[in-house]
């Protein structure tokens, strides 16, 4: 079985800040039951997870788009209700200002964890950040990121502050950092998963653009497909549902904590302008950073869900499986990203991810997505990850 990684907690940074705040947005409406922050606008109702805009939403205590993030005097706060994420690996101690922006040059500077050039320009000021773990690029007023040639999302758009470019102490801390850092391999201590294929009964998803095929169709076959693999990979698979059958997303959540699932993997189909195509990858959004997605729902970033108690390997979960699937399909690479409001992932108490396969508004897509030869692709990738 293919390994993922966690963070090594056992970081010494030390930061140089800067002082500003992110810049601001409005969302945009995917036109389904819930409103996307996405460039493209979906157009087919119960269309699913929309992606997000090119700036984030800044939602650090009330879900107003236009409020800058908190100042952070104290690096973590206290979880009431919820499991207790993992130790953030950058102390207040080592330098940070109140606004909670590091300046990545003298971050790498005094951490030697990596090195960081600029990239020559094109329409945009990029760096990248390069050690023996990899390469991640960025770019000034971009949220999305690349790693390793992989595309992930950042909560807010990196800027630049006096020449120097800064990214927000959250995302460095869940993203940036378990990436550039030495990790341990995680091995799961057992092999049963939760397969959740999206929707089913009276919610049948968004329609296919092109016929009268619906999302809950292809994702129960796709689930039953990845079932038949995994079985014979030596897992135990228990599935959400196995037929046309309505289950309430908080049912699928309590079939997951009455077993003893290692992990639980939720698949969809997605849905917006009939131009827009490719793979999008979801996990549970840390606390302290506002969505990249909300769809109108309370984004509050200042209470953890049951599920950021696996806010690292949810990531690299997310990483594998997002490679592994555009590898087999060739989609286009439409970003690891975060969202809070999916009930199915942040009541997890496990590592939980949600995987969109596809567009079934584009008429390109969907005809692809149609084909059991697709479907089988789509499975297969998922395996992969798994053996």
């Amino acid at each position: 079985m293919r390994r993922f990684h966690i963070l090594t907690l056992s970081l010494f940074a030390a930061l140089a800040g800067c002082s500003s705040t992110p810049p601001k947005y409005s969302t945009l409406s995917d036109g389904g039951n819930e409103s996307s922050a996405a460039p493209a606008q979906a157009s087919t109702p119960a269309s699913i997870f929309s992606p997000p805009p090119p700036t984030p939403p800044v939602v650090p205590v009330t879900p107003v788009a236009q409020t800058p993030p908190p100042k952070i005097k104290t690096i973590g706060a206290t979880l009431s209700s919820a499991p207790k994420p993992a130790p953030p690996v950058i102390s207040a101690a080592t330098g940070l200002n109140n606004d909670g922006w590091v300046a990545i040059g003298a971050w790498c500077r005094n951490t030697h964890l990596a090195a960081i050039t600029q990239i020559p320009p094109d329409k945009q000021l990029r760096y990248e950040m390069n050690n023996a773990a990899g390469r991640m690029e960025f770019a000034i007023g971009s949220q999305v990121a690349r790693w390793n040639g992989l595309n992930f999302q950042l909560s807010y758009a990196p800027r630049l502050e006096d020449h120097h470019p800064c990214i927000y102490r959250l995302d460095m801390e869940k993203s940036v950092v378990p990436l550039l850092t030495n990790v341990t391999p995680l091995v799961f201590t057992n092999k049963t998963v939760i397969l959740d294929p999206g929707h089913g009964g009276e919610q049948t998803g968004t329609k296919s653009i092109l016929g009268p095929h619906f999302e809950k169709e292809y994702t129960l076959d796709w689930a039953l497909r990845l079932q038949k693999l995994l079985v014979s990979q030596g897992w135990r698979v228990i599935m959400t549902r196995s037929n046309d059958t309505d289950v309430s997303l908080s049912n699928r959540v309590a079939m997951a904590e009455h077993s003893t699932a290692a992990l639980f993997i939720s698949l969809h189909f997605n849905s917006a302008g009939s131009e827009q195509s490719g793979l999008e990858t979801y996990c549970v959004t840390p606390m302290g950073l506002p969505s990249n997605l909300t769809r109108d729902y309370p984004d509050d970033s200042t209470r953890a869900v049951p599920n950021n108690a696996f806010d690292t390997t949810n990531f690299f979960l997310a990483l594998a499986l997002h490679r592994s699937v555009l590898k087999e399909t060739k989609a286009n690479d439409r970003s690891v990203r975060r969202a809070r409001f999916m009930t199915v992932l942040r009541g997890e108490s496990r590592p939980a991810v949600l995987i969109e396969g596809g567009y079934l508004s584009n008429r390109k897509e969907a005809a692809l997505i149609a084909t059991a030869d697709y479907r089988q692709k789509l499975a297969q990738a998922v395996a992969e990850v798994l053996k």
